[in-house]
């Protein structure tokens, strides 16, 4: 079982990488990567034989919309035979497009479509990119920073119709007011122990 700095250690001396920086962060190794390099770099992490990186534990990506490379791609890897994890990460533009990994990993395929559903990044040559939480119909990608938080449209069931209906967005709560009593207590308790500190 190797240790981080050893790991670190492996990745810096191998000329089968092409990371733009390693660093170990938190107890926990960070490598960047470009774009182009993610597809190498991994099969390289899952075939090295002291690395041993054969588990794509998850792909998740990070919105910064005032980022000229707005989102941040992140891969989780993790090695049994070290009991180690590796993050990598890319930095991608928006309406650019990642090389797919389910011919490296096939779970990959869920987890790319899952990214492109919240964000709508792309990936090339993945055998089936479509929406897998949200709705055919969807518009839009929630969990970038500029969506809406009530959405576009309203979805909702209709018992007579037998089926789910799209409408524009309705906000059936009017505005409120708040002015922060205490909802256990009566307005007049509340006006007596303010009373009772201003003498």
């Amino acid at each position: 079982m190797k240790s981080l700095n050893e790991i670190k250690l492996v990745l810096e001396k191998s000329s089968g990488f092409s990371f733009l920086d390693i660093k170990i962060i938190n107890n926990s190794l960070v490598c960047h990567s470009k774009n182009e390099n993610i597809v190498e770099n991994i099969i390289q992490l899952k075939k090295h034989p002291e690395l041993k990186f054969r588990q794509l534990v998850d792909i998740l990506a990070v919105d910064y919309p005032n980022k000229e490379k707005r989102f941040e791609v992140i891969y989780l890897l993790l090695s049994h035979e070290n009991n180690l994890r590796i993050t990598i990460k890319l930095q991608i533009e928006d309406k650019k497009s990642i090389q797919t990994l389910t011919g490296i990993f096939p779970s990959a395929n869920w987890l790319e479509r899952e990214v492109f559903d919240m964000h709508g990044i792309s990936f090339d040559k993945h055998p089936d990119l479509r929406r897998i939480l949200t709705d055919y119909g969807f518009e839009g990608f929630p969990l970038r920073k500029d969506f809406p938080l009530t959405g576009y449209k309203e979805v909702r069931y209709d018992p007579e119709k037998k089926k789910v209906m799209y409408g524009p967005v309705n906000l059936q709560q009017a505005y409120r007011d708040f002015d922060f009593r205490s909802p256990w207590q009566s307005p007049e308790y509340i006006k007596q122990e303010q009373e009772k500190n201003n003498k």
